[in-house]
């Protein structure tokens, strides 16, 4: 029976702040954009989160709810940094990490570098080697697939370890709220309610032949998640899908040069981006949101790849004129996807 861990770092850029600046130890702190130029909540602290303050809600929202709460700006790449330091620990125990995100993983500890049998014991290790190495915590997860260390991870925050094992993972899985589910998202887990399942308690009883007639191929999984059966392999090497980068204005416009600027810009960007990780891309998609919130997408996909920022920002600009018309415009973004390997590419070309 393999053991899988789910490390998931507390409050992690709020955290990173609260290290770094001691007096905001205790304090609500939010790091987000300004609230007068329609920033976001990238995270806050559990002091903050105790006014009903989450991630993605508007700044402008969250400083109501929390008038006294620190607002600062984030720091991405010491972020990064900071991430890159955790995973040095991590490697110091396996190699069988899976990156969910900078602020959490997957790893494999069935066969470890260190030769502890106990995952718990290995748990309880990383958390005070992570400790010691950032100043922060972390929570993690203990199980014998992916779903139920991740599910296992947010039990007991912060600084938790929470245990799932054979024993007790059937009666465990039954209190998950069915949103909570892998795969499971808004409009699935709506369908789900409808039919009166709520938690893995409700969704048990049902027969595989029943789930796939109701939901589909997200059926089958569901029936094996709520009996603990889930035996998903761990990701090593995630290859990315797209790439992209928007902007919220600080004002809504409908000016056409303030506009096509961005999307020069963004192309710059993603100019960059693709280079930096030798890929090129076939398929470029604009996005578009206006004032009344209603946002729109339009994409075009390219015969041969490219990665060049005047080819991105020409394609851009021609889906640009074909979706603008005369209302305000609030957020412009520009997603590049069909990613490939250019060195693969230049390999194949070579066969020819």
């Amino acid at each position: 029976m393999r053991k899988i861990l789910h490390v998931d770092m507390d409050a992690f850029f709020a955290s990173v702040e609260q290290r770094d600046h001691p007096e905001w130890r205790g304090k609500p702190v939010i790091v987000g954009g300004k609230p007068n130029q329609r920033g976001v909540v990238s995270t806050c602290s559990y002091e903050a989160r105790a006014f009903g303050v989450r991630s993605a809600m508007p700044t402008a929202k969250a400083m109501k709810l929390c008038p006294q709460a620190i607002l600062t700006p984030g720091r991405y790449q010491l972020y990064k940094e900071v991430s890159a330091q955790v995973h040095e620990v991590f490697r110091t125990y396996t190699d069988l990490i899976e990156p969910l995100s900078i602020d959490e993983a997957y790893l494999d500890v069935t066969e470890n570098k260190k030769g502890i049998n106990s995952a718990t014991v290995i748990a309880h290790s990383i958390q005070k080697d992570v400790y010691e190495k950032t100043g922060l915590t972390c929570s993690v997860g203990v199980s014998f697939n992916k779903f139920l260390a991740k599910m296992a991870s947010g039990y007991h925050k912060p600084s938790g370890v929470t245990v799932i094992t054979p024993e007790n993972a059937k009666e465990f899985i039954r209190t998950i709220p069915i949103e909570d589910f892998y795969g499971v998202g808004k409009v699935s887990a709506e369908k789900l309610k409808q039919a009166g399942i709520l938690t893995g308690e409700d969704l048990f009883p049902l027969s595989k032949e029943e789930l796939e007639k109701k939901f589909g191929t997200l059926g089958p999984r569901l029936y094996l998640q709520v009996r603990g059966e889930s035996n998903d392999q761990l990701t090593l090497h995630r290859e990315r899908k797209s790439i992209g980068t928007e902007r919220t204005l600080i004002k809504d416009t409908t000016d056409h040069g303030i506009l096509t600027g961005y999307l020069e810009e963004f192309s710059e960007e993603l100019e960059r981006m693709l280079k930096k990780r030798s890929l090129a891309c076939r398929t470029i998609t604009l996005k578009l949101r206006d004032s009344e919130f209603n946002t729109m997408t339009k994409s075009v996909t390219m015969r041969d790849y490219l990665n060049k920022q005047e080819e991105i920002y020409s394609i851009a600009l021609q889906l640009f004129e074909e979706m603008m018309e005369e209302r305000p415009i609030r957020l412009i973004g520009l997603t590049v996807s069909h990613l490939e390997n250019t060195n693969r590419l230049y390999k194949q070309l070579k066969l020819f």
